[in-house]
């Protein structure tokens, strides 16, 4: 599925779409509220944050990969539906708010510390995770995962730092069902285009 734009227009407008639509899809997901709790817990904020990264770049990065594989699976055609569905079913998906009990997180830190009690705790709730299945879509839906993969990493980060550094401040300030209404539009918007094939030029 090649684009008829240049590369470096191709992954800039990859990078941007990925940022954007994961950083509003995480506000209120259960890993941003995993950060607050953590951040409220260990109250060491740059080896949380570090960890959250970390954690994050190499959950997506496998995610990436899998949805920069699944292109050789289907034809063009068939993988577009697949993924215009998807990302329909994701704006639905998004618009379920999230819950995350505080006995779920680590209570203590490990020998490892906060670092690795984090990057664990964190790589393990990303599974699954509504942002991975959306790194995976957006990965087959562009021809450029590193900038796929980046761009998720930073939306997530864009999202988790200031959780991990203002935490409940910042929970009480932020409109989360008008966010996720945001994102809802968002996924919903590039499933629309991707299924009427607003596409052809993108690579469908």
């Amino acid at each position: 599925m090649r684009q008829s734009a240049g590369p470096e227009h191709r992954r800039l407008h990859a990078f941007l779409i990925s940022t954007s639509i994961v950083a509003l899809a995480e506000i209120g997901d259960k890993t941003q509220l995993l950060a607050l709790i953590l951040a409220a817990r260990f109250r060491r904020p740059l080896p949380i944050a570090c960890a959250i990264l970390v954690a994050t770049a190499l959950n997506h990065a496998a995610a990436g990969a899998l949805g920069a594989w699944l292109t050789d699976l289907a034809t063009p055609s068939t993988l577009r539906w697949i993924l215009g569905l998807s990302f329909i079913a994701m704006a639905l998906w998004t618009l379920v708010p999230d819950k995350f009990a505080a006995e779920d997180a680590p209570v203590g830190v490990g020998t490892g510390g906060v670092f690795v009690t984090t990057l664990v705790a964190f790589f393990v709730a990303e599974m699954a995770d509504k942002t991975q299945f959306a790194t995976i879509a957006l990965a087959a839906r562009f021809d450029a995962v590193v900038a796929v993969v980046a761009g998720t990493t930073c939306g997530m980060m864009l999202a988790n730092l200031p959780a991990v550094y203002f935490g409940e401040r910042l929970a009480a300030w932020m409109p989360v069902r008008l966010v996720h209404m945001l994102a809802a539009g968002l996924f919903a918007a590039l499933g629309s285009a991707t299924l009427l094939g607003a596409g052809a030029s993108l690579g469908f």
